[in-house]
């Protein structure tokens, strides 16, 4: 593990936001979902392919409040532009388990 300075960590963007449409991915490479998140009115909404689909369907993802780094730039993945990378942990069989929120704060809340 490398230390960074609180300097570097300011630099990420790891924000809060509603999931507020998800769909199948079926040009994706491995199983995913595109999933669209409001980040509130400062940010909006941005997309991203997630692979989430072991854990999660679609109408599982609506409405969840999820955490994601928006400024990483943008990544075509099968002709698709993803905005943000959606976070997570991997469980013991390295399927992805979303980082959530609970209670619910606004979106577009900074993590610090």
């Amino acid at each position: 593990m490398s230390i960074i300075t609180y300097e570097d960590f300011e630099k990420v963007h790891l924000r809060s936001g509603t999931v507020v449409k998800a769909e199948h991915f079926p040009k994706a490479k491995k199983p995913a979902y595109k999933v669209w998140v409001d980040f509130g009115p400062d940010i909006g909404v941005k997309q991203t392919s997630a692979q989430v689909t072991v854990h999660y369907t679609p109408e599982t993802l609506i409405g969840r409040q999820v955490v994601g780094c928006i400024n990483l730039g943008t990544r075509n993945i099968a002709g698709f532009m993803s905005e943000f990378l959606l976070v997570g942990f991997a469980d013991t069989k390295d399927a992805i388990c979303l980082l959530t929120v609970d209670p619910k704060v606004p979106n577009g809340q900074k993590l610090f």
